[in-house]
């Protein structure tokens, strides 16, 4: 589990020179319903599947807040404890001293703590809290002197997991789904995207994203890494359709 923004290097699925993060339509409505959330000291959920830029797009907006907003983030890479998602939080409030034993007294440190002054909790990979962590979440949220603003960011399961908590769903203030790029979105975002497919042509771009990036961004991430690799090889200095074959021939298959 990590509990802090990521780097600005981060964002890039790939270590790659000149890649630039793209205001995409879904990135600017993250954007707004992120400030609205914060400003309502409410909870939204972001959702979406494997690559769309979910986790980007949260921290890539977060970051325009920072300092002003205090900002916790906690990322799940299993099915926690509810004591597991206790002792997050006490690590990530850096509260001083030993975590306390009884939940009793432990979740009244973390609701004092969370009343001292507004804060931003952002659940990454949120799809692995069972119901009795969504619960918790919702308890402490719930408390009428905690200035808490909750983030829910989750791929495949996330949606469902939050809608059958009927206690939690009904207090989610915004729910956004993040969708591939729409074709014509395509053409627009990725000439920004990189330099190398700044002067491709469109139908080249159209090519790719057909054969192998699918509209996911993290699908496009790996096609132009291996395509900037292709060029330096080659010597060319711009994509075209025998580039894109032979560096589709290297790709695993992807959906």
């Amino acid at each position: 589990m990590t509990r802090r923004l990521p780097p600005p290097p981060t964002d890039q699925y790939t270590h790659l020179p000149e890649a630039r993060l793209v205001a995409t339509r879904a990135l600017l409505t993250v954007r707004d319903n992120l400030a609205d959330t914060i400003t309502a000291r409410a909870m939204t959920c972001i959702h979406g599947g494997a690559g769309f830029g979910k986790t980007v797009a949260v921290t890539s907006c977060l970051r325009e807040l920072e300092p002003d907003e205090d900002i916790h983030r906690i990322t799940f890479h299993t099915r926690p404890t509810t004591r597991a998602v206790r002792h997050e939080l006490f690590t990530s409030l850096q509260l001083p001293g030993q975590p306390p034993r009884y939940a009793s007294e432990f979740d009244h440190l973390l609701k004092t703590e969370l009343a001292a002054h507004p804060r931003t909790l952002v659940l990454d990979e949120a799809q692995w809290l069972s119901s009795d962590q969504l619960e918790y979440v919702r308890y402490l949220w719930d408390d009428p002197y905690t200035q808490l603003a909750v983030v829910f960011v989750g791929g495949e399961g996330c949606y469902q997991a939050l809608r059958k908590e009927p206690m939690l769903s009904s207090r989610i203030f915004i729910w956004q789904r993040l969708a591939r790029l729409a074709p014509e979105e395509v053409l627009e975002v990725i000439p920004l995207y990189h330099p190398i497919w700044a002067e491709a042509e469109p139908a080249d771009i159209a090519f790719a994203d057909q054969h192998a990036a699918h509209g996911n961004f993290r699908n496009w991430a790996r096609l132009t890494a291996r395509t900037h690799t292709a060029l330096q090889r080659t010597g060319r200095t711009r994509v075209d359709q025998e580039v894109l074959r032979w560096v589709f021939s290297r790709l695993a298959p992807t959906g």
